[in-house]
């Protein structure tokens, strides 16, 4: 299991880091139920490891990932994308087998989105 990141991700993840005063910290990646598709990714900066957490080192970057997360993950790329709307992360996952218009949900097979969460892009 991997899960890497762009050269553009790690100078942007780098850049939130130094800002946050926590060079030596994390960016927690994560999956939570709910967008149009089923599921949404999260990011966050984190200091914390908890029980069962998978560690990723890549291009000076520590990526941090939970056990529920980590199957969903498993293989993909962290990005950072400017466009005329500003700029964000996204997640290249080769385990989605579709994905909203907004780039923020993702549905791993054909079923049902999971009844948690109201459906929506941000």
């Amino acid at each position: 299991m991997a899960l890497t990141v762009t050269e553009a991700a790690a100078s942007k993840a780098s850049e939130l880091l130094r800002n946050a005063g926590k060079e030596h910290g994390a960016i927690r990646v994560y999956i939570k139920s709910g967008g149009c598709s089923g599921y949404q990714y999260g990011m966050a900066i984190d200091d914390r490891r908890l029980a069962g957490d998978a560690i990723f080192a890549d291009k000076g970057i520590t990526l941090v990932v939970d056990q529920k997360s980590l199957s969903l993950l498993d293989g993909a790329q962290v990005d950072y994308v400017e466009n005329l709307m500003g700029g964000g992360f996204s997640v290249v996952n080769p385990n989605a087998t579709s994905s909203c218009g907004c780039g923020h949900s993702f549905r791993t097979d054909h079923r049902q989105a999971p009844s948690e969460g109201a459906p929506s892009c941000h």
